[in-house]
Formats: C-alpha cells, structure tokens, sequence
C-alpha cells in the first residue's frame, strides 16, 4: 500500500511542480526540472515495485493525465484569475522636476545603492549616484537632470 503512496504522490507533485514551472514562475526551469525528475522518479518507482508490465501502464497514465492537466489548465483559463492584468505607465519623479536645479542641495532620506530617495527643494526624489554608496542622512547635491533621473553627488 505505501509504494502506491510514494509512486502516486511523486507523480502528483511532479505533475504540480511542472505546471508551476509554465503558469507562475516561466523561464527559471529550476522548478519544472525538479518536477520532471519527481515523474521520472514515481514511474521508476512503479517499475521497481510492481514490475514492468504495471510500470508501463503508469508511463502512460501519467503521459495522459499530464495531457490532460495541460491541456484543460490553459483552455479553460483556469489560471487566469493569477495573472495580472493591469499595467504600469508612469514613470519615476514624472512631471516633477521643473523645480530642480543643478547644484541644488538636498539629504539622502535612504541608503543610495546607488539609487535611492532623497529630500530635495521639500519633495523626497528618486535619485541616483554616479556609482557612490551613501548612507541615510548623507548631504548630495545634483550634478546632473536627464529627463527622468536625477544624479546625484556627495557634499563632503
């Protein structure tokens, strides 16, 4: 009874891991290679427990109910209701810049690693250092506006 346990659960969890792999986390493989090594594992497992000719039918067993999760998770949209379906647009300190000034002086309210926030004019700014590592509290002073992106340096 146990060995029908452990060959089912593994070809379950397989199963799961590999459609966790193609819906959630697409492109890492990670999970969808353990996945495929837990099938691979249950239907050896059945080989060895139960001989060949039951080893066989669970080959093709798991190859149809595999067919079949894929086949039913993506034409039904089961894993729609996951997905995200809104978007961002907007971009950082957009808009907000006209009041900046090369030269203006400002605090680093976070830790700039390179980039962080910063307390310029009275409005807290994404900005970003030329590489430097400043820490919170640290004085910066703008040396440069590129549309977007504010860059910033250390006030020694």
């Amino acid at each position: 009874m146990i060995e029908w346990v452990t060959v089912i659960s593994l070809i379950l969890f397989g199963l799961a891991l590999v459609v966790a792999e193609i819906i959630f986390v697409p492109g890492t493989t990670v999970v969808g290679i353990i996945g495929f090594i837990f099938l691979i594992a249950g239907v050896g497992f059945a080989f060895k427990y139960f001989g060949s000719e039951t080893g066989w039918v669970m080959v093709g067993v798991t190859a149809v109910i595999s067919g079949l999760v894929f086949y039913f998770s993506f034409k039904s949209n089961v894993w729609g209701r996951f997905s995200l379906k809104s978007s961002i647009d907007s971009k950082v300190n957009e808009g907000n810049l006209s009041s900046l000034v090369i030269g203006q002086e400002g605090k680093a309210t976070s830790a700039l690693r390179p980039v962080g926030k910063a307390q310029l004019g009275g409005k807290e700014y994404e900005v970003k250092t030329s590489g430097d590592y400043l820490d919170s509290g640290s004085a910066v002073r703008i040396t440069k506006i590129n549309s977007n992106q504010i860059i910033v340096e250390p006030i020694n």
